[in-house]
């Protein structure tokens, strides 16, 4: 299976997701509006998220994968269902323990990640430690469902593990259509739709380790060669590869200290829109290419390295910088349509479109730093992501608070505007440091996006921005229709925009460059 081909299916499946999770906010937002008890959702749920992006999608499989395949390349069968099942062993009871802890010490976890609440109520502060203690369990099973996927994508199985994330959001719906009467707070029930979510999302991945002929079974040997090895790998990156969720969680931490109420879920609903383009490109790219670029520096092929590499930022940018600009323009009518409902004022989605401008200032950026990372991890450097991603955390806690500052001295309402703002500075300077620290090392010799490309893709953006602008003037009665109005419009926009951006790309003859 080739890179484009195995893309576009993790890309169709992820889609897929991002529609499904679209439609999750948008119940969420109609049900529950933006209040605190949204807010103490959002903080509950986020705190075992920020441990899966760690544990599970992060650091885990950026140093399971790689040996993985060195061992599939190298070794015999049965030695690599050794490793699977001692890489199980070791996982299992890492993550027994941390859960075991954070359930103990869920109060104090949460006045350590959302000191802000111990000004609210003391039910709401309780309610929101009994959320956590129910989506805690979701750390241990979704890591479970990492491990899984990462042997699955070894194999170029990418289809059920992309498809996964589907479940999570179908559990979320169900439950806020179905069963959120059954709640004195309401929004207790989407706390007990994440846990639901993780036994389905591992009881699928079952059957298809078992025709792939590898049925992991946790044997605890933590002294085996290769789980140290992993473990060697994984403790660096528990870190790099996940200073964005570092940063959106300090964001979460500040928004519980800021005055504006909601702010937290404002954040909340910018930052899934942001991670749409993200999910559906960056993270599948990144996916598609750690195992080829494992193979390649496996087999000492460096030609083969940097055309991946080259081909993955060209298909990146080509997507990331046309949807910044787009979801720029069109902030807050895509909020308006897809979330101003009901519980969810007109106010309410101004805030939140504020917060997804800023955001898309740095797509390119967040795009770019998860096919920057897997170059370092394939070649299991984990060391230089570490440092830089330091660098990037401390960059982005003084944009955090410089920003807030400035824009309470200016006499703004929507602070949490700057928490957004300090992401993205913090996003653009890892990347630069990423970008060069490969370069200094001659990992990349060339650019990788090639400089007649760029300016393609630049002229064809400036055409569909200029596109989006001129329609934008003739439709802006958003406020005054109804949701089927405003999605018909909305659609026409963008596709309006996206005919123009592929229209310009393909007589520029850009295509031919990545195809």
């Amino acid at each position: 299976m080739n890179l484009a081909k195995s893309t576009a299916v993790v890309s169709f499946f992820t889609l897929l997701s991002r529609f499904s999770g679209f439609f999750r906010d948008v119940l969420v937002a109609r049900f529950f509006g933006a209040n605190i008890w949204t807010d103490a959702f959002i903080v509950a749920f986020r705190i075992p998220n920020f441990m899966r992006r760690l544990f599970a999608e992060g650091s885990f499989s950026l140093a399971f994968i790689p040996v993985l395949n060195e061992i599939k390349e190298q070794q015999s069968e049965a030695y690599l269902k050794a490793y699977v099942n001692h890489v199980l062993g070791a996982l299992l009871a890492a993550l027994l323990v941390v859960l075991a802890l954070m359930e103990l010490l869920a109060p104090g976890v949460l006045i350590v990640f959302a000191p802000g609440f111990l000004d609210e109520p003391d039910a709401v502060f309780d309610n929101t430690v009994t959320m956590l203690r129910i989506t805690l369990p979701y750390l241990l099973l979704i890591s479970l469902v990492a491990f899984s996927a990462g042997i699955l994508n070894s194999f170029n199985r990418f289809a059920l593990p992309a498809a996964t994330p589907i479940l999570l959001n179908a559990s979320l719906i169900v439950a806020a259509i179905f069963f959120r009467g059954y709640f004195e707070v309401e929004v207790m029930v989407l706390a007990w739709g994440v846990l639901a979510a993780g036994f389905l999302q591992l009881l699928v991945q079952i059957p298809a380790l078992i025709r792939l002929g590898i049925v992991p079974i946790p044997v605890l040997k933590i002294h085996d060669p290769e789980v140290k090895k992993v473990m060697r790998l994984m403790l660096p990156t528990l870190f790099a590869s996940s200073v964005a969720q570092i940063n959106l969680l300090i964001d979460t931490l500040i928004a519980t200290l800021l005055p504006l109420v909601g702010s937290v879920t404002f954040l909340y609903f910018s930052d899934r829109l942001l991670e749409f383009p993200l999910g559906l490109f960056g993270i599948a790219i990144s996916t598609v290419i750690l195992p080829k670029l494992s193979r390649a520096f496996a087999a000492h092929d460096n030609d083969d390295y940097q055309k991946t590499m080259q081909w993955a930022m060209s298909v990146a940018m080509l997507v990331a910088i046309p949807s910044a600009v787009g979801l720029f323009i069109l902030a807050q009518p895509v909020i308006l349509s897809l979330f101003a409902y009901h519980e969810f004022t007109i106010q309410d989605a101004t805030y939140t479109s504020y917060s997804l401008m800023a955001y898309m200032v740095g797509l390119p950026a967040f795009i770019a730093n998860k096919i920057l990372l897997p170059a370092f991890y394939a070649r299991k450097d984990p060391k230089t992501p570490v440092r830089i991603a330091i660098k990037a955390m401390v960059v982005n806690v003084i944009l955090n608070l410089l920003f807030v500052w400035l824009l309470f001295l200016m006499g703004v309402v929507s602070l949490h505007m700057g928490l957004a703002m300090a992401g993205v500075g913090s996003a653009w300077l890892q990347g630069y440091w990423l970008y060069q620290r490969l370069k200094q090392d001659g990992i990349i010799t060339g650019s990788l996006l090639p400089r007649d490309l760029f300016l393609k893709l630049i002229l064809s953006v400036l055409m569909m921005a200029l596109t989006l602008f001129v329609l934008k003037m003739y439709i802006n009665d958003w406020m005054q229709w109804v949701w089927y109005q405003r999605l018909g419009y909305l659609m026409a926009l963008i596709v309006a925009g996206a005919t123009v951006y592929f229209g310009v790309l393909w007589l520029l003859k850009a295509h031919k460059r990545v195809l």
